[in-house]
């Protein structure tokens, strides 16, 4: 696996070593020792999985203390614009995002470490979207930044994507007080 540090401390792009022949592939999406040996000592607690439609955008989530949440993330099947926000305010690069496309194919990860808002939009049908977690999901502390805030300017990559209600209401970046 190759570790590939961003321009945003904490977050971290992983890439597996695939093993490709004429049957199909194999490849290791997770093992604690080569994590720890990379930096990452990590305990998941809960695993999620999604299935969405082309378009579809969810996000920005995060989960507050104590009940935040680290996150690796991938794409089983399709592909996802993955976006994380920097809402850690003692971090000089608070308010700022990194965004990356995984899909499928690639079969890169992205590990987001408790402290920032998390979203991903599908450019496929039957995007199969799986992450694990650090901790565990609590409705209290659950937190969202409106999606399509002009002062955070996420390049998302679509111009009509399909949103909830609830991530629709979320608030603005500049009404946020981050719970880090």
């Amino acid at each position: 696996m190759e570790f590939i540090s961003t321009n945003i401390e904490g977050l971290i792009i992983i890439k597996p070593r695939v093993f490709n022949d004429e049957r199909g592939y194999f490849y290791e999406s997770y093992n604690k020792n080569i994590f720890k040996k990379n930096g990452l000592e990590l305990d998941f607690i809960q695993d999620n999985q999604s299935l969405s439609h082309s378009g579809v955008l969810r996000g920005l989530h995060f989960q507050a203390p104590p009940f935040q949440q680290g996150k690796l993330v991938r794409v089983i099947q399709g592909s996802v614009i993955d976006v994380a926000v920097d809402i850690r305010t003692n971090s000089p690069t608070y308010g700022q995002y990194h965004s990356i496309m995984l899909s499928g194919d690639n079969k890169t990860q992205f590990w987001i470490p408790p402290g920032f808002a998390h979203g991903f939009v599908t450019l496929e049908d039957n995007t199969i979207f799986s992450y694990k977690c650090t901790g565990p999901y609590s409705k209290e502390s659950e937190g969202a930044i409106l999606w399509n805030d002009p002062s955070l300017n996420i390049a998302w990559e679509i111009e009509k994507p399909l949103v909830s209600e609830k991530d629709q209401e979320a608030q603005l970046f500049e009404h946020f007080t981050s719970p880090y």
